[in-house]
């Protein structure tokens, strides 16, 4: 059993993820915790490869089931390499996405499927999820009129609002079903706001899993 703490930040594209998990990780490090700081897809070498494949803008007629089970095979290897090293360390892993990512993008945005893509994920992790997940909470609309001005555009952010706000319900379903390490925070605020908050939170789980 790891002796580390597992925090995943979750939320749909534009709800400011990196920018709130990259403060919440300068706090812990300036606290003096040990602190490993990743993203999916990506995070080592082999899932940053298919990192690649999978948001490729010309990969436009990647099949749906395709994109779900690459995303889980970037997590499953970015899990046995990096994530639960650190952890078995005593190290506090910050994932910027995870699992909940793949059930609202792929399970509800592209109609796979909550339980089939929860399926082929769970195999891939063997049910180590997060310790706690943070999520922020963002209409599609709003999220997708702040990465317009983005130089570069990935072969998710360039699809529809009709899809992004599928995946936003999708969210919400995935808040309902792991609502025991689920936590909300309103993302439509100033992002000062929404680092405090994030920060509050995390540091009470990690006082109380000292």
């Amino acid at each position: 059993m790891s002796t580390g703490l597992f925090i995943s930040f979750e939320g749909p594209d534009g709800s400011g993820k990196t920018t709130v998990s990259s403060f919440v990780v300068e706090k812990l490090v300036n606290l003096g915790y040990d602190v490993v700081h990743t993203r999916e897809p990506g995070g080592i070498d082999i899932a940053e490869q298919i990192r690649h494949v999978i948001l490729e803008p010309k990969n436009i007629l990647m099949d749906s089931k395709t994109e779900a089970l690459l995303y889980a095979a970037s997590r499953r290897q970015h899990l046995i390499e990096k994530i639960l090293p650190a952890l078995d360390a005593g190290k506090i892993v910050i994932c910027d996405r995870f699992v909940d990512s793949s059930l609202a993008y792929q399970g509800v945005g592209r109609d796979i499927g909550f339980e089939e893509v929860l399926m082929i994920n769970k195999f891939a992790i063997e049910d180590r999820f997060p310790d706690l997940t943070v999520y922020l909470d963002l209409p599609a609309d709003v999220g997708l009129q702040r990465i317009k001005d983005r130089l570069y555009l990935d072969r998710l952010d360039q699809e529809t609002l009709d899809f992004h706000a599928k995946v936003v319900e999708g969210y919400k379903q995935v808040i309902a079903y792991f609502s025991h390490r689920i936590q909300v925070i309103n993302a439509n605020q100033e992002i000062e706001n929404v680092q405090e908050a994030a920060l509050d939170i995390v540091l009470k789980k990690v006082r109380a899993h000292v």
